[in-house]
């Protein structure tokens, strides 16, 4: 459905009728360019101007070496031209109380009918843990399998680690 608006604009009349306005609307702005240029006369000035303008007597004391003595060294000191906006005061760090390790779990080993012998790599480092024994800071062994290990804080809190992958855990620092 085509709006009512859309049919005059289509007409060739109109195409033709506003062709010719524009034409006609160019030729009258090439003839009216010729204009006249506007009356430019050379100008006397009647003041007459200063002798010297810098007063350079007052230049000499401004690079003395002893105006430069005279700087504030403190820039933290209350001035207008220094401000503490962009350095705030940052409150004093509190040390770290807990440390990122990275544990790998390499399976375990049983012997005859004694406990499961965990294997576990704390960094470069391979340790050999029991179930239920201290593996590192407050993290125990507390069951292996072939897939996983289980280990667990003084906290109740359990960690899962899978054979072979690299697992982040934070311990506290002692």
């Amino acid at each position: 459905m085509r709006p009512a608006a859309a049919h005059p604009l289509r007409s060739r009349s109109f195409v033709i009728l506003v062709h010719a306005g524009l034409w006609l609307l160019l030729y009258l702005a090439l003839v009216g360019l010729r204009g006249n240029s506007p009356g430019l006369r050379e100008t006397h000035s009647s003041s007459a101007s200063p002798h010297s303008l810098l007063p350079v007597a007052r230049l000499e004391r401004l690079f003395a070496a002893e105006a430069w003595r005279r700087i504030p060294a403190a820039t933290n000191s209350l001035s207008p031209f220094f401000t503490e906006h962009f350095n705030p005061v940052k409150p004093p760090s509190t040390p770290p109380t807990t440390r990122d390790i990275e544990l790998t779990y390499l399976g375990f080993y049983q012997t005859g009918d004694g406990p499961k012998q965990a294997m576990v790599k704390l960094g470069e480092t391979i340790l050999v843990a029991q179930e239920g024994s201290n593996l590192t800071a407050n993290l125990f062994a507390a069951q292996a399998s072939v897939l996983s290990l289980t280990l667990t804080n003084p906290a109740g809190q359990t960690n899962l680690l899978g054979l072979s992958a690299k697992t982040q855990m934070k311990v506290p620092i002692r």
